[in-house]
């Protein structure tokens, strides 16, 4: 019997984020779905501005782009006559440390299709038409035995469940998911098609009347998305909905007569449910997306939180098959995500009942559902045992643990409701700089050999720890980094201030922050240039991720040794990592 290195069980957007995310790191991945065919509803209206980081990091962003169009304004009504109109994003714009300041609105289908192309790229295909029915661990936990609906059994060293909120894996594993579903608050959904005319493509629609509602959202490049209220019987019971349903209440609703509505497929209700797993492992076998936890409707942040989950396990998966990482690495995927999951079930909730509140008044409407916690840029993971200031970095022989337990995360740990973990957007002043666990800002430099334009974002893209090194103190730190952990997959960036002289090029890759952006964004020196007082320079190591996992002056070469042998040092790429290291003039305590 064959072995696959990760055997991935749904083909929506997590499990596709994730197969494509260790495909590329050479992993062995086969990603099989219960469906005979790849779903063609428009379901989740897009990616938020994290997950357009993520998949521009996996080379998809441009295309996503094409296919899709930014959020559109919101055009609200009431007795059938406009009465508001809003942009969310009106107020919104690009900046150097985050250039994606808002989603995209695109079919999820039609993602989907970019990214299974994209999956194809590297050799990889979905498997349709495969039903998990059976899990069971193999002799001495080191594999997983999977059966499928037609007696197959495969056998995989990994295996993810990420199909869905009615997720087999999770049930096979018996895992608990506890939370609730609002009966009393349905919605009826479907794709359809409106007459030519009968409706400006460039608003999303929305009928907030006191006894129903109707929303109708275009969708590029297809059909309209309708959400409403559903039709009752004489009992106050939802009906079912029907193409002549949809028509009824749109003609109840708007000043369009029903037969405007020439079409209506793949029609479904939706109940608002609240529920998340106990947790997300189990041995060898993970959970992520809606398998995992499913959020009330608000905000749209039920397929970007899967997306976000894939990529947080992706590169902690492959490190380990690459043997560049020990197992206990895996541990930090439950250990960051579930309370990640837990705190957007409060956020998702809130804005549900924000939205409910606003939508009782003309005028009200989806707008009171998006903030900029809904952007996802401010979610971070403070609290984690990989996220360590220089001076809490466990130092061999110092009696601290390699990993101790997790601090519950409090309001400034990275929650997207922390002050200190608001979307950076300021336009002046200073900026404070980010802590351990956030997400790693972007900025826009120069290449220092070629002097292309480029942005850290490029420089971090692709499977890999990053350390990169502000001032000149950082290049002895980064040329033993490239020396010790080059085989590991770990990569140096020297970032030059504009007035730095380049000299003799290091190792790894060099860029000139020419504008000052990176500094600024990183808090290691002043945007004109001057020092803050970080003396001979800084050293940040950023996750696979884009998230910072420490940062500390360029002589504290104990605390990065001690990171990245936390990430790498119990490998066979990593033996010998102190005495390459021990070149290096430490700081000692």
């Amino acid at each position: 019997m064959g072995m696959t290195d990760v055997l991935i069980v749904g083909a929506g957007p997590t499990g596709l984020v994730l197969a494509c995310d260790l495909a590329r790191q050479g992993a062995a991945v086969r990603i099989v779905d219960r469906s005979p065919v790849p779903p063609r509803t428009s379901r989740a209206k897009g990616p938020n501005a994290r997950s357009l980081e993520i998949l521009d990091d996996l080379g998809v962003a441009e295309e996503v782009l094409a296919a899709g169009s930014a959020p559109l304004p919101m055009l609200k009504y009431r007795d059938r006559l406009p009465v508001a109109e809003t942009d969310p994003w009106a107020d919104s714009a690009p900046t150097p440390d985050a250039p994606y300041d808002r989603g995209r609105l695109i079919a999820q289908w039609r993602l989907e299709e970019i990214l299974r192309d994209r999956l194809a790229g590297y050799g990889v295909r979905v498997e349709l038409g495969r039903e998990v029915t059976g899990l069971a661990e193999g002799p001495g936990a080191r594999h997983v035995d999977v059966t499928t609906a037609e007696g197959r059994t495969e056998r995989a060293r990994y295996v993810v469940g990420c199909d869905g909120a009615h997720s087999s894996v999770r049930k096979l594993l018996g895992i608990g998911f506890e939370g609730a579903t609002a009966e009393d608050q349905v919605m009826v959904c479907g794709d359809v098609d409106l007459a030519d005319g009968a409706l400006a493509r460039t608003r999303w629609h929305q009928w907030f009347d006191e006894d129903g509602a109707v929303m109708l959202c275009p969708i590029p490049g297809t059909r309209w998305w309708f959400q409403a209220g559903p039709e009752r019987d004489g009992r106050g019971r939802p009906l079912a909905p029907t193409a002549d349903g949809f028509r009824r209440l749109l003609a109840r609703h708007t000043a369009l007569p029903g037969r405007a509505l020439t079409g209506a497929e793949l029609l479904s209700t939706y109940r608002v449910n609240v529920r998340m797993a106990d947790r997300f492992r189990a041995g060898r076998v993970f959970l992520a997306g809606d398998a995992a936890h499913v959020h009330a409707v608000a905000g749209g942040l039920g397929m970007n939180t899967g997306i976000q989950d894939a990529f947080n396990l992706g590169w902690k998966l492959g490190l380990v098959l690459a043997g560049h990482a020990g197992a206990e690495l895996l541990d930090t995927y439950e250990e960051e995500r579930l309370p990640v999951a837990a705190r957007t079930l409060d956020l998702t909730s809130e804005r549900l009942r924000a939205t409910l509140e606003a939508i009782r008044r003309p005028g009200g409407g989806l707008d009171a559902a998006i903030t900029s916690d809904t952007t996802g840029l401010g979610v971070g993971y403070r609290w984690s045992s990989l996220a360590r200031g220089h001076a809490e970095v466990p130092q061999a022989g110092d009696g601290s643990p390699d990993a101790p337990d997790a601090e519950v995360p409090q309001a400034g740990d990275g929650w997207p409701d922390a002050p200190d973990a608001e979307v950076r957007t300021a336009r002046d002043g200073e900026r404070p700089a980010p802590q351990p666990g956030d997400r790693a800002p972007d900025a826009p430099c120069a290449d220092a050999v070629t002097g292309a334009r480029t942005r850290l974002h490029r420089v971090f893209a692709g499977p890999g720890t990053t350390v990169l090194g502000f001032g000149p103190g950082s290049a002895a730190a980064l040329r033993e980094v490239a020396a010790a952990y080059g085989d590991a997959g770990v990569r140096t960036c020297r970032v030059y201030a504009a007035h730095e002289d380049l000299g003799e090029s290091g190792p790894g890759a060099a860029v000139v922050d020419d504008e000052g952006h990176a500094a600024a964004a990183y808090g290691t020196k002043a945007s004109d240039g001057t020092r803050t007082g970080t003396g001979t320079g800084t050293v940040v190591v950023v996750r696979p991720d884009h998230h910072l996992g420490l940062s500390a002056p360029a002589d504290d070469t104990r605390s990065v040794r001690a990171y990245l042998q936390q990430l790498h040092g119990g490998t066979r790429s990593a033996e010998g990592v102190a005495e390459r290291f021990s070149g290096i003039g430490g700081r000692h305590r």
